[in-house]
């Protein structure tokens, strides 16, 4: 809590006015006593209407756009996260717009040249500074580099770092707080989410990682002559400034130019979803931001991939569930399908298996034994995350993006060919997972991976018993229980012991004869035989009553 006073009083004005735009558009119920309806009704939008009465979707994106680069950036990784905020916030918030003013001349300079320590007029024959385009955290710019080679320049805003960095510790005490008093949020682990969205937001600010996504995907694709991702000039390049060929082309969703070139666009879909598909399943790495300004048809013909500050990256156990998870889907199986989405997922302690596996049962027969091409891809993808937010799952962010990026795939190659489906080219894929998890090199993987798991057990075990040994020999060996109603299981213990002993002492001084005798037979022992027969028979009715030995009621 005392960091989270240290953060606030760091960042006071700003933390000041984040509160005060969350509480303007009624986002901030926590402060609500401070601030009654009708101060939040005085609060209008450009039309003059009142912002209370706008939807919860609405008033997010606009405080987010109202907030600035670092909320801007939440709201679209957000919008990639339906299973967490719902498939109508996820929607709101893709029409946020990251447009920012660009930087001056002096500014830009100034920026390229700390980079590198070298003077400008070093580095580039000409400069346009004109900016060709300004988004949140940077700018791009035209230019021809000493030797004469055609090139864009991305250059970040100036002091965007520090602002980013304040915003991002705001967040996170906000998330903290989050956690604390809002149960129901506190499920999805704010606090995990803005480490996560901090970590994104951090590689997108550092261009070095940028090139080197760029330079990965261009090894990979060297043999393919289809695709083309722009060359980095890495001697020119650093964390805030980044040089990359210029490509010449236009937008796949130009339409007048892909007809005015004869461009066959069921080919340049078929290419486009291949690539993608291709970084997904067999790299393990893909561009997560497919939107068409990204995706350029080239002179030479090819498809251009730009803009690759947004990736991400399979590990290898995601993308082993991913994969179960798909050949599930290929074999329409209920059954398996819920067990590898419980497996893919993070699960909630009072997930409801049997309903979970209902719906997942209804959405195979309503989804996926139809033709493929009577439920578009998008429906599919959208009902499959519609049962992940209602059960309170949590997708892991790579797997949230990755179906974002299905999503915009199939949208976009529609736009080209309206006879194109990602589903159908899935297809193959699965099959040649299905395959290959048959394959006897799989099982020996398999096997071999499990038995260094077991070999790891093994070769700590004598460490963990002496461990152990020393724990209990110094007194410090606990065993902790947790058990519903274990006093009354201890009470019963306890009286079913001590009746047990009445009715067999009253039995031994019954056999020994102790005296005073009545026809031979002992008085004391036939009264304490009795009382604890007595108590055994209270016991036996209170068992009956709460279930019998065999089985529970």
């Amino acid at each position: 809590m005392l960091t989270n006073v240290k953060q606030f009083m760091n960042h006071s004005v700003r933390s000041r006015q984040i509160l005060t735009v969350l509480v303007k558009y009624g986002l901030a119920n926590w402060v609500k006593e401070g601030n009654p309806e009708f101060i939040k009704s005085v609060f209008v939008n450009e039309s003059g209407q009142q912002l209370a009465s706008l939807s919860i979707a609405v008033r997010l994106r606009l405080a987010f756009s109202e907030l600035g680069t670092a909320f801007i950036k939440l709201g679209q990784i957000l919008s990639t996260r339906a299973d967490l905020v719902g498939q109508e916030i996820a929607d709101e918030l893709t029409k946020l717009q990251s447009d920012t003013p660009a930087d001056n001349k002096q500014q830009i300079i100034s920026t390229i040249e700390t980079e590198f320590g070298r003077s400008f007029d070093t580095l580039f024959q000409s400069f346009s500074f004109d900016a060709l385009a300004s988004a949140s955290v940077g700018q791009v710019h035209k230019a021809v580099t000493v030797d004469g080679q055609d090139v864009v320049v991305k250059v970040q805003h100036a002091g965007i770092e520090d602002k980013i960095v304040a915003d991002v510790e705001i967040l996170k005490m906000l998330a903290s707080l989050v956690e604390q008093y809002n149960k129901e949020l506190r499920l999805y682990q704010p606090t995990k989410l803005i480490i996560e969205f901090t970590k994104s937001l951090m590689n997108e600010l550092d261009y070095v990682k940028e090139a080197r996504s760029m330079q990965r995907a261009s090894a990979y694709f060297s043999d393919n002559s289809k695709v083309h991702i722009p060359h980095v000039y890495r001697d020119i390049s650093g964390k805030h400034v980044l040089v990359m060929e210029c490509l010449k082309g236009f937008s796949v969703a130009d339409g007048d130019k892909l007809n005015a070139a004869e461009v066959d666009t069921r080919a340049l879909a078929e290419t486009g979803i291949k690539v993608y598909l291709d970084m997904i399943f067999d790299l393990g790495f893909f561009h997560a931001d497919p939107h068409p300004g990204n995706i350029w048809v080239l002179e030479s013909g090819q498809l251009g991939i730009l803009d690759w500050g947004m990736t991400a990256k399979l590990t290898q156990a995601v993308q082993l569930r991913f994969q179960h998870l798909l050949v599930a889907l290929a074999d329409k199986d209920p059954a398996e399908l819920t067990y590898h989405i419980i497996k893919l997922c993070q699960a909630q302690p009072k997930l409801d298996k049997v309903l979970l596996e209902k719906d997942v049962s209804d959405f195979v027969q309503d989804f996926l034994e139809v033709d493929i091409n009577e439920v578009p891809l998008v429906a599919v993808l959208n009902e499959f995350i519609r049962i992940i937010h209602h059960h309170k799952l949590v997708i892991p962010t790579e797997v949230s993006m990755l179906l974002r990026v299905l999503i915009m795939l199939e949208g976009a190659s529609k736009q080209l060919d309206s006879s194109i489906s990602v589903g159908d080219a899935i297809r193959p894929y699965a099959i040649k997972m299905k395959l290959a998890q048959l394959s006897p090199q799989y099982m020996f993987k398999q096997t071999m991976a499990s038995s260094n798991r077991w070999q790891r057990v093994i070769n700590t075990l004598p460490e963990q018993i002496e461990l152990l040994t020393q724990q209990i020999n110094n007194g410090r060996f606990d065993i902790n229980l947790n058990h519903r109603s274990l006093d009354t299981i201890i009470n019963r213990l306890v009286y079913g012991v001590l009746s047990g002993a009445i009715f067999l002492g009253g039995c031994m001084v019954l056999s020994s004869g102790v005296p005073p005798l009545y026809e031979g037979v002992s008085i004391i022992g036939l009264g304490i035989t009795a009382a604890g027969s007595l108590l055994v028979g209270r016991l036996l009715l209170a068992i009956s009553r709460s279930g019998n030995l065999s089985k529970k009621r």
